[in-house]
């Protein structure tokens, strides 16, 4: 060695070991998580069943504690021929909704009121009083919609239905409800199509108890209104009489505080 030249010191790595070993630890802690980003992959987690799917599908759907929505109704016959309807729908947490119609002059003021325990009452301004809609015609059609009073009640599915896991398909769960024994309905069975992102309804078929494809209901223009998700446009198909009514969202508010008041028959009459 040449007098003069000093040898330079490699300083220590962190905790007194070598640089040597810290590189080879971080190589293989790369290592490490690039094989458990593969074993995800290969070996996804357990998938949700059908059930648990639904009970997600009722947290989304009823997420808000309350909501007011101005909306248009449009209802085209099978002739194609359109009809225009307002109304105003208030909903406050699972089970509490009415319904009312604004305009036109001929409808206005025909509402529909869904309370706990299946308990519904229908208004007619031409009679000046309300009335309770009896379980057993839950199946008629509302004011001409293709929406009957059972469509229109506030409920949690995983309360009335029991699922059934049928695929995935196109970023949805596709699963089949089916009523529980308690349940009184009119359909013997749905097929319920559900955004795998965010487990909001896309598409729901509902058969008869003959199993015959009657009715399509499709959500479109889901979005996220603030922290909620929702859709902006339903559709509900009636197949045998070639004949739909689209709703569409005009304006919707979440968590107003509504009053326990709206939800009354008083309410319903005004």
């Amino acid at each position: 060695m040449e007098r003069g030249k000093k040898t330079k010191k490699v300083l220590p790595g962190p905790w007194g070991l070598s640089w040597s070993w810290i590189f080879a630890g971080i190589i293989i802690l790369v290592l490490i998580l690039l094989l458990a980003f593969w074993a995800a992959h290969v070996f996804p987690a357990q998938p949700l069943s059908a059930d648990e799917i639904l009970k997600k599908v009722d947290e989304v759907v009823n997420a808000p504690k309350d909501r007011q929505a101005r909306i248009k109704v449009i209802i085209i016959d099978s002739q194609g021929k359109q009809e225009i309807r307002e109304m105003v729908n208030y909903q406050k947490g699972v089970d509490r909704r009415l319904v009312k119609f604004t305009s036109p002059a001929e409808h206005k003021g025909i509402g529909f009121l869904s309370l706990p325990h299946e308990v519904m009452y229908l208004y007619l301004p031409a009679y000046g009083r309300t009335r309770r809609i009896a379980s057993h015609v839950k199946n008629t059609k509302f004011a001409g919609t293709d929406f009957t009073y059972e469509d229109m009640e506030a409920v949690r599915y995983s309360e009335k239905w029991t699922g059934q896991w049928l695929k995935e398909e196109g970023g949805h769960y596709v699963i089949e409800l089916q009523p529980r024994p308690e349940t009184r309905t009119q359909y013997g069975k749905m097929v319920m199509w559900v955004r795998a992102e965010n487990f909001y309804p896309a598409r729901v078929e509902l058969y008869d108890r003959a199993n015959r494809l009657i009715k399509l209901l499709t959500l479109e223009k889901i979005e996220k209104i603030g922290p909620y998700w929702t859709s902006r446009q339903m559709t509900m198909e009636d197949l045998k009489e070639k004949r739909k009514t689209i709703l569409e969202l005009q304006e919707i508010k979440f968590d107003v505080g509504l009053s326990d008041d709206i939800f009354t028959e008083r309410f319903l009459m005004r």
